[in-house]
């Protein structure tokens, strides 16, 4: 195997998916013998990806401004050492296509884009679709592609769905009585003997927080005495946000019933105490990484079904898939599972080693294949 050198090109190392996924590479690909390069502003997961033994190149390739061009000459000299420059979001994208038509046609490294997001069509957005590999998160991802940018040759295209490490999303116990006491002890509000309903997500209303709640008013209207959790709900600039949601729950009803957290770093325990995960996005994702961690660690999933959610749902969990912003429906899953628990999947596909194994598998495909293909 050829042992190459991969820029992987990104805003920040703050948290979300994007960087998750330039950790999970980097980290392939030194454990692999290849050397790791990322290029970014840096952020609070520098030490992680330094940790690793990944090489980072500190550079504000993120910020929208004409002063940004002034990268290119920096781009172009770490290029210069790489065999693939991988992209993953749209202005560094942008920033690294440019650097690299200013080098030789013999000198360029090969030119990997990955499709993280449903972005909104644009020739802004269409950089990310310029890749000689263009690597799509789900099959949801390809479609948007394909359909947005209808001169792109689908065999550039490859599916690598995002994956989780089984290890840190063991299968739990259920009911998980331990798991659901300490979390219990942290938030009273969740005690109880009751099912407790889980909703991942950060404080925007896209998450889907307000049918969340509808849901548990629904439920304990019916005499049933649920509670919900909302860990990244409480989150920093998002206060009016936070009070909108706090006030939604006092007006159904059930401000006693329901906790808006901040995120938490212990989400394989949140699975494990809870009975019934949500994933309720008013618009559709990318992929859901939550149905898969949540299915792992062995919690059925109730999610409306569309985009990379209802796509997961239908391959893993088909009973949870409810047909989008049906309260009606939702409510009918949710109350009849406990007496029929939806199937769940035995083992999980979508892995981190898989991911990982068919990134680095693509990445020697392409700089093995002569310059003119």
């Amino acid at each position: 195997m050829r042992r190459l050198t991969v820029v992987q090109l990104l805003p920040a190392l703050d948290a979300g998916g994007v960087e998750r996924s330039t950790l999970e590479i980097a980290d392939a690909l030194v454990r692999a013998g290849h050397r790791a390069i990322v290029v970014s502003a840096g952020g609070r997961l520098l030490p992680a990806l330094r940790a690793i033994g990944a090489q980072h190149v500190p550079m504000a390739i993120g910020q929208k401004s004409l002063l940004t061009l002034r990268h290119l000459p920096a781009l172009r000299r770490v290029f210069a050492q790489a065999d693939i420059v991988h992209a993953r979001s749209r202005l560094p994208a942008w920033l690294g296509w440019l650097a690299l038509r200013g080098l030789p046609a013999g000198q360029r490294p090969r030119f990997v884009t990955t499709v993280h997001g449903l972005n909104s069509p644009s020739r802004y957005s269409a950089i990310m679709a310029r890749g000689e590999q263009v690597i799509c998160v789900s099959e949801t991802v390809r479609a948007h592609v394909l359909q947005h940018y209808p001169h792109t040759d689908p065999a550039r295209l490859q599916v690598i769905a995002r994956g989780i490490d089984p290890a840190a999303f063991p299968r739990a116990p259920w009911p998980d009585r331990a798991a659901r006491a300490r979390v219990a002890a942290l938030h009273p509000q969740l005690g109880g003997t009751g099912p407790l309903l889980l909703l991942p997500g950060r404080g925007t209303r896209l998450k889907g927080h307000a049918d969340a709640v509808a849901l548990l008013a629904r439920l304990r209207a019916d005499g049933v005495d649920a509670r919900l959790w909302l860990p990244g709900a409480r989150q920093a600039g998002r206060e009016t946000y936070l009070r909108e949601l706090e006030q939604l729950a006092l007006q159904a009803g059930v401000g006693e019933a329901v906790v808006f957290s901040a995120a938490t770093d212990a989400m394989a325990e949140a699975y494990a105490a809870c009975d019934l995960v949500l994933q309720l996005s008013r618009q559709p994702e990318a992929f859901g990484r939550t149905v898969i961690e949540a299915l792992a660690v062995g919690r059925p999933v109730l999610g409306w079904a569309h985009g990379g959610v209802g796509e997961l749902l239908a391959e893993l969990q088909p009973a949870g898939a409810v047909p989008p912003f049906d309260l009606d429906a939702l409510q009918q899953r949710a109350q009849a599972w406990p007496a029929l628990p939806p199937a769940l999947p035995v083992t999980m596909p979508c892995t981190l080693e898989a991911m990982q194994q068919a990134t680095l598998t693509l990445y020697q495909r392409i700089a093995q294949r002569p310059a003119s293909a």
